[in-house]
């Protein structure tokens, strides 16, 4: 395979995830690309958060409303933990829920990464999906992990659902097959408030916290 390939058609980027396409993949990201990948939830776009074009270039894409921040995927709570601070609340449903469907979002600490996203806080979580985390490992550990969708239309859990739209835009697809199909739960523990309930429900969260929200 061919690193710098020249597609003839906008499904040509699709390839089937193994180590060589992932070496591919993480090559794009570290200059400066967008690409859409699985995780364990629905399949996402994926970035390098540090790089301000790149992020830029995922609010395009998505046609993503600036205000609605763009979350992360990591591949450790050791890469959390470097960039964010992990509350008690934060630390026992990661403990439950990671690797899973439970984005929480928390303070962030990297400065580099606050003027980049624009926020203080950003949604963060270790997706249950093997390709996904071997990508993120190969890109230093922390990825933008928004869906891969336009936004206001339907997530989508198969390569073969993506809108034309973002075929055409993003540098390569992975592949891995069928995921869920269901949104990860948003839980702001800071406010602890639900942001959004996807597969893991409310009462569930709960009861790991000992508190109702």
């Amino acid at each position: 395979m061919h690193d710098n390939i020249e597609y003839r058609d906008a499904r040509d980027k699709i390839l089937k995830c193994s180590e060589d396409s992932i070496r591919v993949a993480s090559k794009y990201i570290k200059k400066g690309g967008v690409i859409i990948y699985p995780t364990d939830t629905v399949y996402g776009l994926g970035a390098d958060p540090y790089n301000k074009a790149a992020v830029n270039k995922v609010f395009s894409i998505k046609g993503r409303d600036r205000s609605k921040q763009l979350p992360l995927l990591a591949s450790s709570i050791d890469h959390i933990n470097g960039i964010a601070e992990m509350s008690n609340d934060a630390k026992k449903l990661a403990s439950r829920f990671w690797p899973g469907a439970l984005t929480i979002i928390i303070r962030l600490r990297d400065e580099q990464l606050i003027d980049i996203l624009d926020t203080q806080k950003v949604g963060v979580r270790i997706p249950d999906n093997r390709c996904a985390l071997s990508l993120i490992d190969a890109c230093n550990g922390i990825l933008i992990g928004t869906s891969a969708n336009i936004s206001g239309y339907k997530s989508v859990k198969d390569v073969r659902e993506l809108d034309n739209r973002l075929l055409e835009r993003v540098d390569l697809i992975i592949d891995d097959g069928i995921t869920l199909g269901i949104e990860s739960t948003v839980i702001d523990v800071m406010a602890k408030k639900i942001i959004r309930e996807g597969y893991i429900k409310k009462e569930q969260i709960e009861e790991v916290l000992g508190y109702e929200l």
